[in-house]
């Protein structure tokens, strides 16, 4: 498996693209549950297969991923060739930037000598989608960038 299993609530989710996926297959609905019961290992990696290419689909349109943490975030950028990163830093402990109101403090105080704005870019490694759901494992999430946009501009000045 090269990403994860798709949880339960994901599967419910997909129920339809599931038994279009069993279909291209040739398997039934009665042959499933057959498979199920009697080869539960072959059912397995049916559920396996099918989890990593809803992820392949998934990670194929992604641009933009933010992963935030009480005095962290992180913006990601991502194109065909690299990955783009604008991460802010707070390093004042009293504000949590997790929270509206340490978020709002962030918004207003974004020229204070505790905020730092750090830029990087570096290549995508051979295998893109796996570097994506790197950052996803590690908390990030997907997002349209408007928040990229807005820090870049910043950086921009």
């Amino acid at each position: 498996m090269k990403y994860a299993r798709l949880t339960k609530e994901q599967f419910e989710e997909m129920h339809q693209e599931f038994i279009n996926f069993l279909a291209t297959q040739s398997i039934t609905a009665e042959e499933w549950e057959q498979i199920k019961k009697k080869k539960p290992e072959t059912a397995e990696e049916e559920l396996d297969i099918f989890s990593d290419l809803v992820w392949e689909g998934v990670l194929n349109k992604v641009e933009y991923l933010e992963h935030f943490s009480p005095n962290q975030i992180f913006l990601f950028h991502i194109t065909t060739a690299t990955i783009e990163l604008i991460a802010i830093k707070v390093e004042n402990e009293a504000i949590d930037i997790t929270t509206r109101e340490g978020y709002q403090w962030l918004q207003t105080n974004l020229m204070d000598e505790t905020v730092n704005i750090y830029t990087s870019t570096r290549a995508i490694s051979d295998d893109r989608n796996k570097d994506i759901f790197a950052l996803i494992k590690q908390g990030a999430n997907i997002t349209k960038g408007g928040l990229y946009g807005y820090f870049k501009d910043v950086v921009q000045g």
